[in-house]
């Protein structure tokens, strides 16, 4: 699609203006973002050019191994499930908002998770249609796909620490190991969108991700290259998916994400972190 064809409805640009690119949460899409950023304050039409552009660049395949495009919303067949479509199309329906301006960033930065995502997704539709609920798996695909992180460990100590919420050995007593032993990577775009205006109590659904120690030595791109295939890997092959596949994380807890992290007194707040006790299933 051309800007010469993409419909003119489209919503105010405010949104886009709003992203500060110093958090650190946007900072991992910084240079593609700050381009789709311009492209979406000019227009939606010229905001999809940008993101097909690329598409075309990367020659990126989706669930099925369609080619990766992005179209506007109003071209998505009525009763036609959003999953099933981009899956059997390639074509990815993208309102001009930040909710999908950060879901297609996610498809440029982890192109495999989202694929294996869209895979998984559009299978269970196969087999269950469409209907008033996602059953489980569905549920926690979604719950991945909007909201999650991926916690990169190399400290069995300090994924203990998650799982038990133990706010204290995670944040605290650990934060000189984070960037050495541990990272996160935010993923769900539903959680950026909501991190354009950060609040205390803001929580990810961590999904756990052991690494070799050697991890935290590699460049950026190669990290990137490993947690795409490490995870899609798994992802695929997860038979007992569900919300319980998850840690939650407060993610303003992370060191150096937010100015009162720096007060040991912040992560004694029960309201943000929250004690909390893991089924044994």
């Amino acid at each position: 699609m051309t800007s010469e064809t993409a419909p003119r409805r489209s919503l105010p640009a405010a949104g886009f203006a709003d992203i500060d690119w110093a958090r650190p949460w946007f900072a991992q899409h910084e240079t593609r973002g700050r381009r789709w950023q311009q492209a979406a304050l000019a227009g939606y039409g010229r905001y999809l050019d940008e993101l097909n552009g690329d598409a075309r660049a990367s020659a990126q395949r989706t669930g099925r191994g369609q080619p990766l495009a992005f179209i506007a919303q109003d071209e998505l067949p009525e009763g036609v499930a959003y999953e099933a479509h981009i899956a059997l199309t390639g074509c990815v329906p993208t309102r001009h908002n930040l909710h999908d301006f950060f879901n297609a960033l996610a498809w440029f930065a982890f192109p495999r998770i989202k694929a294996t995502l869209n895979a998984r997704q559009s299978a269970a539709i196969d087999v269950l249609g469409v209907g008033p609920t996602r059953g489980g798996v569905r549920d926690a695909l979604t719950l991945f796909d909007e909201n999650a992180v991926l916690y990169v460990c190399a400290d069995p100590a300090l994924a203990a620490a998650l799982h038990g919420f133990d706010w204290r050995t995670l944040f605290v007593e650990g934060r000189a190991r984070w960037g050495t032993h541990c990272e996160v990577r935010v993923f769900g775009h539903a959680l950026l969108d909501k991190l354009i205006a950060p609040y205390a109590a803001c929580t990810a659904h961590a999904w756990v991700v052991e690494a070799p120690l050697q991890y935290f030595d590699w460049p950026r791109a190669q990290r990137d290259a490993w947690l795409d295939e490490a995870v899609s890997t798994k992802l695929a092959a997860e038979a007992n998916l569900d919300g319980r596949s998850f840690a939650p994380l407060p993610v303003l807890g992370i060191p150096d994400w937010w100015p009162q992290g720096e007060d040991v007194a912040f992560y004694e707040d029960a309201s943000v972190f929250r004690p909390g006790r893991r089924s044994a299933g």
